[in-house]
């Protein structure tokens, strides 16, 4: 009898400790001079934050956006690092080369000097919106409204996948390019075999970043956070729609931080994974 009272408590705190989910608790709030963010980059090589700034249309090459400093306690490093974009939107960095989506061309920045030094347009896009870099520096990016994405090699861009409806979020990770397709996950090997690994999201996929642990990160721009477990199951954190957008977020998995842009809001919101 004894026994049995003890496994029955031992199995009710092992129940409690599953049914313990990921939260998010809010640390900061940067409200001014970011007009329009719409993804956060975090760059552990210098630990800053470069966050895209649309500040206008989404699809007009108006040449009014750019790309802000921030950092990670919250203060604007700078406000107008980068200026004359036109809809910047994903950001990826390999080395010490920031890779900015910004319509139908791929705009490469010396982080160093801050200076552009390329702008490769990509033949047929209409709307680039996410950006991730493999480790030997191929670039890879999304045409949301066209379901495509494109690959660029030494400065020249061509198709590399078509008939990916709505994909958005595009991430590198352990050999395999994952995707944001609509409301589910992708996984695309080198072959470009696709296996969708989680689904289930309420809107289109936004923002996707690794946690290091098999788990990911996982936003949808009208105000949903998820967490997606290795196992392809999903937790939403966060339900903000009508409030406030959330959309392309950065993530420091030292310290498990997120950084989701607000874009209509113009701000940036860091929270603590817990």
């Amino acid at each position: 009898m004894k026994k049995k009272v003890i496994l029955t408590a031992l199995a009710a705190c092992l129940g409690l400790v599953a049914a313990k989910a990921q939260s998010l608790t809010k640390v900061w709030e940067v409200t001014e001079n970011l007009p329009t963010p719409e993804s956060v980059l975090f760059n552990a090589k210098n630990n800053l934050l470069y966050v895209s700034l649309i500040d206008g249309n989404p699809t007009e090459k108006d040449g009014k956006g750019g790309i802000a400093i921030l950092n990670l306690d919250g203060t604007m490093n700078n406000a107008n690092w980068i200026t004359g974009l036109n809809a910047p939107k994903g950001l990826a960095v390999h080395k010490d080369l920031l890779y900015v989506a910004d319509i139908s061309e791929v705009v490469v920045v010396d982080l160093i000097s801050g200076n552009i030094i390329d702008e490769i347009e990509v033949p047929g896009a209409t709307f680039l919106n996410d950006v991730t870099v493999d480790d030997k520096g191929i670039v890879y990016v999304s045409d949301t409204r066209n379901g495509t994405i494109y690959v660029v090699r030494n400065g020249d861009a061509v198709l590399h996948m078509s008939n990916l409806p709505s994909v958005n979020g595009l991430k590198h990770d352990k050999g395999t390019l994952l995707a944001l397709v609509g409301p589910e996950l992708w996984a695309i090997d080198a072959n470009k075999n696709t296996k969708v690994i989680a689904k289930g999201f309420e809107k289109g996929g936004d923002g996707l970043e690794p946690v290091g642990n098999g788990d990911y990160l996982v936003t949808c721009w009208p105000g949903l956070i998820y967490y997606v477990k290795a196992d392809g199951s999903i937790t939403k954190m966060q339900d903000v729609q009508g409030i406030m957008n959330t959309a392309d977020l950065g993530f420091n998995p030292k310290t498990k931080t997120l950084y989701v842009p607000t874009f209509n809001n113009n701000s940036v919101i860091a929270y603590q994974l817990k």
